[in-house]
């Protein structure tokens, strides 16, 4: 395995964990900056409200910078952004970091996801970019339980632990990352939304962001909907989000080779269904340690299949424009993360904190019915659109998954 690749995939681990892992951490941040647990949330939903709107934005205005350059700027707004988070005497100030936060990472992962193919022969694209963004997936499943590990004790903690991460991918790509072929011309902003005026990919589009604003209103709030079985112990906490993270990684896998065999449709209908009754279970699940860590096992297995599901339905929509219809997914998953943010919270003071994931129960099924209404029973042929973002032979499903 390349060390650049590594490299750049310790970025994007470094990414996210940095998105998800206050999840982790919400209770510790509100009673040390004065805030209730529904406020600190609010740090997820700027943050993926951030990149989901910078994302396009900043993709077109530096779309001819060296990509070297892109890389290491946007590190160091990344670090320097999780440094300021650490040192943050309030919530107010906090809340502008995990903003600056957000662009450095807006920056990041687009432009690794590009350098990674350029960095193989064009037969190993498809895995370069599963190796790279497969550091997300990581980050659910290592980086998220290490960092409420970490930050057990004192929040701030935690934030230099994701410093650091970005930093040790900033040295490296420094150091290592050289000689790198110039950008080649990007669409424009107008150029990249154009595709939502299809119905089929506003469709797609919704679908991503019902479900992953169903999945994020109780993920962000775990802490609070596990706490009967947690007791407020970091180390059982740190315990369920370590099962839901293997679990999510499993779920990837799972998910790559059932839209392969079954075919998209019925993943999304399975998958969202299950997760609604799980969500629906989960008051009565967050009571014991066992039952808080079956749904830690249910719903990343089945939201992840999900997850990969999604952006192969919009690839295969158009196999010519597929990196620009995944961007486009990548949006609709964060603006869902941000939707999940502010759901939660309400849902948390109108229904009490155990009570709250109902309303991600009604959440899952509003997906499931959206993708039912926009998705046709023929299994949607994927293998070209693949075979477009990856530059190689024609590729199963399961090599999107990373592509989040």
């Amino acid at each position: 395995m390349p060390v650049r690749l590594l490299l750049l995939a310790l970025g994007t681990f470094a990414m996210g964990t940095d998105s998800m892992v206050v999840a982790g951490i919400l209770g510790l941040i509100a009673a040390d900056l004065g805030v209730s647990v529904p406020a600190a949330g609010q740090l997820v939903t700027v943050f993926a409200l951030g990149y989901a709107l910078l994302a396009p934005a900043l993709a077109a205005l530096t779309a001819r910078w060296p990509r070297r350059r892109l890389l290491l700027t946007a590190l160091v707004v990344f670090s320097a952004a999780n440094a300021l988070s650490a040192l943050a005497p309030n919530y107010g100030l906090l809340l502008a970091t995990r903003v600056l936060a957000a662009a450095g990472a807006a920056l990041y992962t687009p432009t690794a996801n590009a350098v990674a193919t350029t960095l193989v022969a064009p037969e190993r694209r498809g895995r370069a970019l599963a190796t790279v963004l497969g550091g997300m997936t990581v980050a659910t499943a290592l980086g998220v339980p290490l960092g409420t590990w970490v930050g057990r004790g004192d929040w701030r903690m935690t934030m230099w632990l994701v410093t650091a991460l970005g930093v040790a991918a900033l040295a490296g790509l420094a150091l290592l990352l050289r000689d790198l072929p110039a950008p080649v011309a990007a669409p424009g902003l107008r150029a990249r939304l154009a595709p939502l005026g299809q119905r089929r990919v506003l469709g797609a589009a919704a679908t991503t962001l019902a479900f992953f604003l169903a999945f994020q209103c109780v993920y962000i709030y775990l802490a609070t909907a596990v706490s009967g079985a947690t007791g407020g112990d970091a180390d059982r906490l740190s315990l369920v989000l370590l099962t839901a993270g293997v679990m999510s990684v499993a779920g990837s896998w799972l998910g790559g080779r059932l839209v392969d065999r079954v075919g998209v449709r019925r993943v999304l209908l399975t998958g969202s269904t299950v997760a609604a009754g799980a969500f629906a279970a989960l008051p009565w699940l967050g009571r014991s340690m066992p039952g808080a860590l079956v749904y830690a096992a249910v719903v990343p297995l089945a939201g992840w299949a999900v997850s990969v599901a999604l952006p192969h339905r919009l690839a295969s929509i158009d196999p010519g424009n597929a990196p620009l219809l995944i961007s486009l997914n990548s949006s609709a998953l964060y603006l869902g993360t941000a939707a999940g943010g502010v759901a939660g919270s309400a849902a948390i003071a109108v229904l009490g904190g155990r009570w709250f994931p109902f309303a991600a129960a009604g959440l899952a099924l509003v997906a499931a019915v959206t993708a039912a209404a926009t998705t046709r029973d023929a299994r949607a042929g994927a293998p070209a659109a693949a075979e477009v973002a990856s530059g190689a032979a024609p590729a199963p499903a399961r090599a999107w998954y990373g592509v989040l």
